[in-house]
């Protein structure tokens, strides 16, 4: 019997075959540092000795050597200290304990068999690759590997990416990937100027997660056509005469032609399709899948916000002053930051043209986690007839990454927040939405966000 390889063996050998296989692949999708910049500092960019193309480009963020603040590097501090264990158990290994160390639901379980992952090799539509996700995490299962995949938001550095060896050790620890995760997560692939982002793919694959010849791939965000996404995904629940490209289960393309004659829509459960005994459900919930790519695309413009306008103003105000920027670096920083006040308020979202229901209890566990005003309201309950949220706010705007912009970024959006939630601004991009809606998100807002309170009160005042 031959020696089992070491762990070191076993990276070399993964990050070997992720080298090759990117060269054809589209992928899926500590402390806050010193001195971070708020409206009067502003740390200046500083010249760095990294291969890493995120450090040159972007010195001030410091992306590989600054420590990290978010989820991972925290429950990697607490396990140090003995405070939690990860328990193994056959079948899954440390992956059940794991979503309970970061408080993930099993209903917010999504499955998808196209090759769009690092474990490529063993994803196909009878063992698709699951992900199962909170607010800033996201946490991949495949069977009959040993690595557990993470990708997490990290409140200054944006997206991280880590590895978590899935086999019986005396300490698990969790191992920072960079270069062969960012080969695929970057805006720009790594040619120059993109940022690290969470990518989500629509993609119409066979049944052994190879893409359809003739096909095309799309990035999904908000404004993507229901009937254009979810190619190469799972998708259970319920969504009347709305149609998607999720379940599709073809062997050849041909028989792909016709789409109509092999969709696969408004079911319950998975079973049937494969065998999902191996899963912790049997379930990859639309609303979770909605609620999914909601949030990545409001995590990738806050990430592209703090990468480009900390470097612009970094270079640009040399008395190290948000005061002192040039209004030309003023207005670049809120053009840019613009898009991000548009998709938190679901400008241009894909109506939805039916009714949708989770058959998961995702959207149960989704709509308790709060916060709730006086009123009982909250933004992260669901309606689902004509759109995704009956308060069309991002709940993103209590994310740790939200409150980890610089101070005149976020000035920018509570005053954009302002003019259009008062009825100030009435230009046609907000036009969706109605009197009633702005004064209930405005009211809900100011409730339960303490500093936009505070800046409501000041601009009052």
């Amino acid at each position: 019997m031959k020696p089992r390889p070491a762990v070191g063996d076993l990276a070399l050998a993964r990050r070997a075959a992720w080298a090759a296989m990117c060269a054809t692949l589209v992928a899926l999708g500590g402390e806050a540092s010193a001195g971070e910049p708020g409206s009067a500092q502003i740390e200046q960019a500083r010249p760095v000795a990294s291969a890493l193309r995120y450090d040159q480009e972007y010195p001030v963020i410091g992306y590989s050597r600054t420590p990290v603040d978010n989820a991972i590097a925290r429950l990697q501090e607490r396990l140090d200290r003995g405070e939690v264990e990860l328990e193994f158990k056959p079948t899954r290994g440390y992956f059940d304990s794991l979503l309970a160390a970061l408080d993930i639901d099993p209903s917010s379980q999504i499955l998808v068999y196209s090759k769009t992952s690092l474990q490529f090799l063993k994803i196909r539509a009878r063992t698709p690759r699951a992900i199962y996700f909170n607010d800033d995490t996201y946490v991949a299962y495949v069977q009959d590997s040993d690595l557990i995949e993470i990708g997490v938001m990290d409140r200054t550095l944006g997206p991280v990416f880590y590895g978590l060896d899935n086999r019986r050790v005396a300490a698990p620890r969790f191992e920072r990937e960079m270069s062969r995760c960012l080969t695929c997560h970057d805006r720009f692939s790594m040619t120059g100027g993109g940022v690290p982002l969470f990518k989500v793919l629509s993609v119409l694959v066979d049944v052994n997660g190879q893409a359809l010849s003739g096909g095309s791939s799309i990035m999904v965000t908000d404004r993507s056509p229901i009937e254009r996404r979810w190619g190469g995904w799972y998708v259970t629940g319920r969504h009347g005469s709305q149609t998607h490209l999720g379940n599709i289960l073809v062997n050849d393309p041909s028989e792909a032609q016709d789409l109509e004659q092999v969709r696969r829509g408004n079911l319950d459960t998975l079973d049937g399709l494969f065998d999902t005994r191996p899963y912790l459900t049997n379930t990859s919930d639309i609303v979770a899948l909605m609620v999914f790519e909601h949030q990545t695309t409001v995590q990738n413009l806050i990430t592209r916000i703090n990468f480009k306008a900390r470097t612009f103003v970094a270079n640009d105000a040399r008395s190290g002053r948000w005061e002192d920027v040039s209004p030309k670096t003023r207005t670049l920083v809120q053009k840019m930051t613009e898009p991000l006040v548009q998709a938190m308020l679901f400008v241009g979202a894909a109506p939805l043209e039916d009714r949708f229901e989770s058959t998961s209890g995702y959207d149960r566990w989704f709509e308790a986690r709060g916060p709730r005003d006086t009123a009982g309201r909250s933004l992260r309950e669901l309606e689902l007839e004509t759109r995704l949220f009956k308060y069309p706010m991002s709940y993103m705007v209590y994310s740790e990454a939200f409150d980890g912009l610089p101070d005149y970024a976020k000035a920018f959006i509570y005053e954009r927040f302002l003019q259009i939630l008062s009825g100030q601004d009435e230009s046609a991009a907000y036009a969706h939405l109605s009197s009633g809606d702005r004064q209930a998100i405005l009211e809900i807002l100011t409730a339960t966000k303490p500093d936009f309170a505070e800046f409501a009160a000041r601009a009052a005042g």
